[in-house]
């Protein structure tokens, strides 16, 4: 259980972010429902119902697309108003935040990643970081009613597929993941796997056609993405 002067800091450094950009007022808001939040295993008026046995396939399994262990990475982007939360360890720190919402998940995102041949800690660490694992979701929105579910699908762009944490949305999520991957390998075969690896991640946000130089690929969201799909290789996905 927390002490009183290590809850205290703790809202102390939330008030510091909260303070900054308003993406970190978003991580600020987060914390704070972390740190507030009981032990649960429900969504919501979601009851939880997933499979928590997580003996699928080999820790060291990292899919088609590269070893993210071995791929480098600067994390969270550290711009004036995110130095305390930034780079490699601000990366970890909020998927650490993240960890408890996503182990239930686990043995679903292991399923999926072994049908897409994608990493699982990948997937993980793209669920942190555009829906924390769901907690910061309306019954499976973001705040606009525009995405939709754990890896929060836009329903302009893609027609959502099952309930906002079913195994239909991951396929689906992943599946769009895996189809940008290969459209980026396609159009710069002279890339490295990791150069791919994240021109994939940069095209599952924006769009292939988005991607035009190395630069592109040196976003604050694949490179963020990058250092908490890490932290999460060693957490058990």
């Amino acid at each position: 259980m927390l002490s009183f002067a290590l809850f205290g800091g703790l809202f102390a450094l939330i008030g510091v972010i909260s303070g900054n950009s308003s993406n970190s007022a978003s991580e600020a808001r987060h914390m704070k429902r972390i740190l507030l939040k009981p032990d649960s295993t429900s969504r919501g008026s979601h009851t939880f119902t997933h499979s928590m046995n997580s003996r699928l396939h080999p820790p060291l399994y990292h899919g088609c697309y590269g070893d993210i262990t071995t791929m480098e990475t600067s994390g969270a982007s550290c711009d004036i108003g995110k130095l305390i939360n930034c780079g490699i360890p601000g990366s970890e720190m909020f998927a650490d935040m993240d960890l408890r919402a996503l182990k239930p998940y686990r043995t679903l995102i292991k399923e999926v990643g072994l049908r897409h041949c994608v990493d699982p800690a990948l997937i993980a660490a793209i669920i942190s970081r555009v829906s924390h694992g769901g907690t910061v979701l309306l019954d499976g929105w973001d705040h606009t009613g525009n995405k939709f579910g754990l890896m929060q699908l836009d329903k302009n762009i893609h027609q959502p597929a099952g309930t906002w944490d079913s195994k239909e949305h991951l396929l689906q999520a992943v599946g769009i993941l895996t189809d940008r991957i290969k459209a980026i390998q396609k159009k710069f075969p002279s890339w490295s796997e990791a150069q791919h690896l994240k021109g994939g991640l940069s095209a599952f946000k924006s769009g292939a056609e988005a991607v035009a130089t190395l630069k592109d690929i040196d976003t604050d969201f694949v490179n963020d993405t990058m250092a908490r799909a890490k932290f999460f290789k060693r957490h058990g996905f």
